[in-house]
């Protein structure tokens, strides 16, 4: 089963439409050619009133024409790494002159909440998060400029990398300090990893961010009984403030930056899709 998203187009008269691609990655960079290259797309994917639900939905946009909002969210894609996530929101203003463009944390449900539907109705609440394997040091995973991963920094000397293939593992609750106890160590990460998490076991605080989006995101309070729990969205530097085991490895957010984001977005419109079956 492919990534697939919801795409929802809401009229000025305040109606919504509902399509459905078959795809998700890359469905930020399909942003960067304003609302008449989305809209364009629209014949060519699903129209029906199948929402797809947190598990399903890896990537979401919903433009309201009327109030001229743009609401997004994706799991891959170059706004959901660290050394291009700046860059990207740049170019999606740009691209969007007088929208307010939004990150949606929550996925699917925060869409449905902005047209008035119930969120409960795509949240799979009874089912156990999927436990995100640690990865050492030199794990191949880890290789690359965009490796993903998520860095776990527990009080003042302690460091983990696990996998972003899964669960967020704050989602884990507090069972996630039993299983950071045998979780291979790194001595500084400076990865450009895609999310995190900072422990402080002795004050029972927790900061957390991410660059994709998590379901019940703001819900994790939740599975963190007694403990101060900060979400901190997508700010990583808030989580190098407070620990010194985080520093990723200096990046180019200039106009290199811009011109290989732009050179991916034109190879994409210059090669084909796929609509859903």
């Amino acid at each position: 089963m492919g990534a697939r998203a919801n795409v929802v187009v809401v009229r000025e008269h305040g109606a919504h439409e509902l399509y459905r691609t078959g795809w998700a990655v890359g469905i930020d960079l399909d942003l960067l050619g304003g609302p008449a290259a989305v809209l364009a797309m629209l014949p060519g994917l699903r129209r029906d009133d199948w929402w797809l639900d947190d598990s399903m939905a890896q990537g979401g946009i919903l433009l309201d024409l009327g109030r001229k909002v743009l609401l997004f969210f994706a799991w891959e894609g170059p706004s959901t790494e660290l050394r291009r996530r700046a860059v990207m929101f740049e170019l999606i203003r740009e691209a969007w002159p007088g929208w307010e463009v939004r990150w949606l944390y929550d996925g699917p449900a925060e869409v449905r909440e902005y047209v008035g539907l119930d969120p409960e109705y795509v949240r799979c609440r009874d089912v156990e998060p999927s436990l995100a394997p640690f990865l050492a040091a030199d794990d191949e995973d880890l290789a690359g400029p965009d490796p993903g991963g998520v860095v776990i920094t527990v009080g003042a000397g302690r460091c983990h990398v696990a996998s972003d293939a899964f669960d967020h593992p704050v989602r884990e609750g507090v069972a996630l300090l039993d299983r950071l106890a045998h979780a291979p160590g790194h001595g500084n990460c400076r990865l450009h990893v895609n999310s995190g998490i900072h422990l402080d076991p002795e004050r029972r605080h927790l900061g957390w961010w991410s660059l994709y989006s998590s379901p019940q995101a703001y819900h994790v309070p939740e599975l963190w009984p007694g403990w101060t729990v900060d979400f901190w969205r997508d700010d990583w530097e808030r989580h190098v403030r407070v620990s010194d085991r985080f520093s990723p490895a200096a990046f180019d957010a200039g106009e290199g930056a811009r011109a290989a984001v732009l050179a991916e977005a034109g190879e994409r419109r210059a090669g084909s899709w796929t609509a859903p079956a």
